[in-house]
């Protein structure tokens, strides 16, 4: 059985979480990280020398970097490449969001999360939740476009893409005290994403 070390409130524990449930894939998550600890112990350093979450074990494959752990998983086990396609311009496509979704999305919605989630009210700066908030509208507004006329975000078929914005999309509908730009192509995807077991399951929790 594949072992998971992260804690249930991280956004990238999550989608692991998400994908080993679409490809019906038994785990064993161990709570590391935040209060549980365990990430700076030589144990884990060991297995993850950047002491962060998830990690994961199979066997002896040892693997950490969430969106590489979901190609690994979806390759491994996914029949017929289910979730990460194996034609070249479909799974380019796949990779571009996988990408975005590291280095453009998550280090602008980190400081809007941290701000209304993690900070309390009375020491939060007003000036730079606004700045942050029109940051994140207009990543989403980039991503309502692409939808217009698409029921998943490549080749009409649910795909790692998915699993990796959905996961990201439950923080931005999740946060209160703001107003979202209204998004329907948006809104139409991530309902359709709501209603799935893995997303019910592991992303539609309380954001903490």
């Amino acid at each position: 059985m594949i072992k998971i070390w992260g804690r249930a409130n991280s956004v990238n524990v999550q989608k692991v979480l998400w994908c080993c449930d679409e490809l019906g894939l038994p785990f064993e998550r161990i709570d590391a990280g935040g209060t549980f600890g365990q990430l700076d112990e030589p144990a884990f350093l060991a297995m993850n020398p950047n002491g962060k979450v998830p990690t994961i074990q199979d066997g002896n494959f040892v693997l950490w970097e969430s969106n590489s752990i979901l190609r690994y998983l979806a390759m491994q086990y996914g029949p017929s490449s289910l979730l990460y396609p194996n034609e070249p311009k479909v799974r380019a496509g796949i990779d571009r969001w996988l990408d975005w979704s590291i280095g453009t999305l998550a280090p602008a919605e980190r400081p809007l999360f941290l701000a209304l989630v993690r900070t309390p009210a009375d020491q939060r700066d007003a000036a730079k939740i606004e700045t942050d908030l029109a940051s994140m509208a207009t990543l989403w507004a980039l991503l309502d476009q692409h939808l217009q006329g698409r029921f998943f975000l490549e080749n009409e078929r649910f795909s790692l893409a998915d699993i990796v914005l959905g996961s990201f999309a439950r923080r931005w509908y999740g946060l209160e005290g703001i107003e979202r730009p209204t998004l329907p192509n948006l809104d139409r995807w991530y309902q359709r994403l709501a209603q799935r077991q893995g997303f019910r399951k592991y992303i539609d929790l309380p954001l903490t």
